[in-house]
C-alpha cells in the first residue's frame, strides 16, 4: 500500500471521527472504517437475532395464558418481538453488503454457533409468574439498554431503536399488570411471582454482560463507546436497572433473593453478589437449559420456510 494511500485512509479516518465528535449521523452509504462497520455488524445483528429467539420463551404461554385477554396480549407482544428481529436484520444486512452476505447468512451464523443470541433467552419459563417476569423486568433491563443507544451515531439503527423502544415500553407495561395482578391475589399466585425472581434473579444480573477487561487493560466496550454508538458500560447499565427496579420490587412486598444488596453512599452504586459468570459463558456457548431445544425450534421453522423464501426470489428476479 503507498503512502499516499495510507494518508488517504487516516484522512478518511480522521474526518469520520471528527462528524462522530460533532453529533452527526452515519448513513449506511458513507464511509466507515472496518471497525466500526464489523462493531455494528455484531451488535446489531445479536440484536436482531435475540429478539426473534426471544419471542419463543413467551410464545410457550400463549395458548397457556390464563385468559383470553392474557392471550392476545401476550400474542401481540410475541408478534411485535418478531417484526424488531425483522427490522434489525435488514439494518444490519445493508452493512453486510461489503461482504456479500444477506439475512440468510445471519441464520446460518446462529444455527452453527457463529451468531448467539442474547443469554436470558437460553432459560425456562415455567410459570406464569416467570412470563410476567420477563415482560416486567427482562423487557425493562431491554429499555435501559436500547434507550443507552437512542443516540448511536450509525443513524440507520438509532431510527429503529425509537419505534422498537416504544413498543417496549408497552411490553414492560404489560408485563408489569401481570406481576401485580400476581402479587396483590391470593397467596400462592403471590408465591409464583417470588419463585419467578428468584431464578430470573441471576438471569437479570447477566443481562447486560460482563465488566470485561482484555489483556491490554482494554475494556470489549470501548469501541462502541469510542464511536458514540453506546454511551455507559455494561456495568454501568446494571447499575442503572438496580437504581430502577429494587425500589419497585421491594414496593410489591418481594424480596431480591441477595442479602449482600444494598445501595454504598460512599460510592454512589449498588453492591451485590456476583452472578456465575462461568455458567453465563455456558449459556454463550449455548449451553443453557433451552439452548439446543429453541435453536432447533427456530432451525427448523427456517427449513419448513425454505419455499416461501424461494418464491420470493423467483418473484424479484
Amino acid at each position: 500500500m503507498s503512502v499516499a494511500t495510507k494518508l488517504s485512509e487516516q484522512e478518511l479516518q480522521e474526518q469520520f471521527e471528527a462528524r462522530i465528535a460533532a453529533g452527526d449521523k452515519i448513513e449506511v452509504d458513507d464511509w466507515m472504517p472496518e471497525e466500526y462497520r464489523l462493531a455494528l455488524i455484531k451488535l446489531i445483528s445479536m440484536h436482531g437475532i435475540s429478539e426473534i429467539m426471544g419471542a419463543l420463551p413467551e410464545k410457550e404461554w400463549v395458548p397457556k395464558a390464563p385468559t383470553l385477554y392474557r392471550k392476545l396480549g401476550i400474542m401481540a407482544k410475541v408478534q411485535d418481538e418478531m417484526g424488531h428481529g425483522q427490522l434489525l436484520l435488514r439494518v444490519a444486512e445493508d452493512l453486510l453488503k461489503p461482504y456479500g452476505k444477506n439475512r440468510g447468512d445471519l441464520m446460518i451464523d446462529l444455527f452453527e454457533g457463529r451468531l448467539k443470541f442474547h443469554n436470558v433467552f437460553h432459560m425456562e419459563t415455567k410459570s406464569w409468574g416467570d412470563a410476567g417476569l420477563i415482560g416486567w423486568l427482562v423487557d425493562g433491563s431491554a429499555i435501559i439498554s436500547q434507550t443507552n443507544m437512542l443516540g448511536a451515531s450509525y443513524g440507520p439503527y438509532a431510527r429503529a431503536l425509537q419505534r422498537i423502544c416504544a413498543e417496549e415500553v408497552f411490553h414492560a407495561q404489560h408485563g408489569e399488570a401481570i406481576i401485580m395482578a400476581l402479587a396483590e391475589g391470593t397467596p400462592e399466585q403471590r408465591e409464583l411471582v417470588q419463585d419467578a425472581l428468584n431464578r430470573w434473579w441471576e438471569s437479570l444480573l447477566f443481562f447486560f454482560g460482563p465488566e470485561t477487561k482484555d489483556t491490554t487493560g482494554t475494556s470489549k466496550q470501548d469501541v462502541t463507546i469510542k464511536y458514540k454508538i453506546r454511551v455507559l458500560s455494561n456495568e454501568g447499565l446494571r447499575q442503572s436497572f438496580l437504581t430502577k427496579y429494587v425500589p419497585r420490587i421491594q414496593s410489591l412486598g418481594l424480596t431480591v433473593p441477595d442479602q449482600t444488596l444494598h445501595f454504598d453512599e460512599a460510592q454512589q452504586k449498588w453492591i451485590y453478589e456476583q452472578p456465575n459468570w462461568e455458567y453465563f459463558k455456558k449459556i454463550q456457548r449455548n449451553e443453557g437449559p433451552c439452548s439446543q431445544e429453541r435453536l432447533t425450534l427456530r432451525r427448523s421453522s427456517y427449513e419448513n420456510n425454505a419455499w416461501v423464501r424461494e418464491a420470493l426470489t423467483a418473484l424479484a428476479n
